[in-house]
């Protein structure tokens, strides 16, 4: 074997070895729009409309705050914990709203706003 073949193999077994140790695409943890129902992508539109978009604007877009079109979709923890919590400027939202609410809300981010 020469030393370039035995370069390629080893870059080879270390990507490989690489994509294995990522969560997102070793146990699923990215979620898409085929994770939720349509009924919990209009339920958490609706949500937000009322709740969320005077803040971070009705296409999820605001120049004041978070861009949620951008927020990482294997990071569902995160935005519960945000939501919930409150984060920089936001207020918590976990008294206000329920883990059922917060979770449509995540289908929508999830699913995207539609133009």
């Amino acid at each position: 074997m020469t030393m370039q073949n035995k370069r390629a193999r080893i870059f080879g077994i270390v990507l490989v070895s690489m994509l294995l140790a990522c969560p997102a695409a070793s146990n699923g943890q990215t979620e898409d729009i085929k994770s939720f129902s349509p009924k919990q992508i209009q339920a958490g539109s609706e949500i937000y409309a009322q709740n969320c978009a005077p803040c971070h604007g009705p296409r999820m877009l605001s120049p004041e705050a978070f861009d949620l079109r951008t927020f990482p979709r294997d990071q569902r923890m995160r935005f519960v914990t945000s939501v919930t919590k409150g984060k920089n400027s936001m207020p918590p939202w976990g008294g206000m709203l329920s883990a059922e609410d917060i979770e449509n809300i995540w289908a929508y981010v999830v699913a995207g706003e539609k133009p």
